[in-house]
């Protein structure tokens, strides 16, 4: 005879033992909490507490802090902190809601006409090769040492992702829903409000991310050549200063600005398509 698995109410509710249920945000919060608690722990063994690992190649917990007071409260390499933080963000933001936002439209009108297709994805393909970090020289002998030519090789490296993942988010929609929407006459505006959009919102959103990224990783390559301030300032600073925790500052600066804005891209997308989220 065979007896039957009790589950706990509480279990098969996904509840905790209070009743409560978690939310989505708590739990995620609460995950990143205890894994950054065991990346200290580890990195403290390894370096304060047993020496492993030689100050001089990796600081350690206490130097990195001691760095990061002295930014935030004296400065370093002509800002404080948030000055620096926020100088980058602001270029990110620039170069990735322009780049995304034309990537996004082209990316929807190859999909959607083979003619643009054909003019436009010759020209794609042969600049698509091309990596972002040598328009650097180009976009200084174009724009100088401004913020202009950081906004320009910030733009070409987030531009790419969002057009290919929007092009195969079109083509990939099911053609029975093309065929519905052909027999129900759905022409114009609302075929693309209605039909093209939100099935290529998936990989739309999976080109942001891949755009966001890239944004990011262009900015601290552009920033280490001729910015007067900027995260990538702080890592070229700390550099030719040979200040490994002020390097290591403005890695975890970067990675911290890099998660936040990628919370907020989750956070938008779980807005733009209510129907996946649990």
């Amino acid at each position: 005879m065979t007896t039957a698995k009790t589950v706990h109410p509480l279990a098969a509710s996904g509840l905790n033992r209070t009743g409560a249920r978690l939310h989505p945000v708590a739990r995620g919060l609460l995950q990143v909490m205890a894994a950054l608690s065991g990346l200290l722990l580890v990195w403290w063994l390894l370096t304060d507490a047993t020496g492993l690992i030689s100050n001089m190649r990796f600081p350690a917990p206490a130097e990195t802090l001691a760095a990061w007071k002295q930014i935030v409260f004296d400065g370093y390499s002509n800002a404080r902190w948030h000055e620096h933080v926020l100088r980058s963000v602001r270029l990110v933001t620039m170069g990735f809601v322009v780049a995304s936002t034309l990537g996004v439209v082209l990316g929807l009108a190859m999909g959607a006409s083979r003619t643009v297709e054909a003019l436009a994805n010759p020209v794609f393909l042969f600049l698509r090769p091309i990596p972002p970090l040598a328009w650097i020289p180009l976009a200084i002998v174009w724009l100088g040492l401004g913020d202009a030519a950081k906004v320009m090789v910030i733009f070409v490296a987030a531009f790419v992702p969002s057009v290919i993942n929007t092009f195969s988010g079109v083509r990939q929609i099911d053609q029975p829903l093309l065929e519905a929407s052909a027999m129900l006459d759905i022409k114009g505006w609302r075929y693309w409000k209605e039909v093209l959009i939100p099935g290529a919102l998936p990989s739309i959103f999976t080109g942001l991310r891949l755009s966001l990224q890239a944004s990011w990783t262009t900015l601290v390559a552009a920033e280490l050549v001729g910015a007067i301030a900027g995260l990538g300032q702080i890592l070229n600073q700390g550099s030719q200063d040979i200040y490994p925790p002020m390097i290591l500052v403005g890695m975890i600066s970067v990675a911290l600005c890099g998660w936040l804005m990628t919370l907020a891209l989750g956070w938008l997308e779980k807005k733009a398509m209510p129907w996946r989220t649990l």
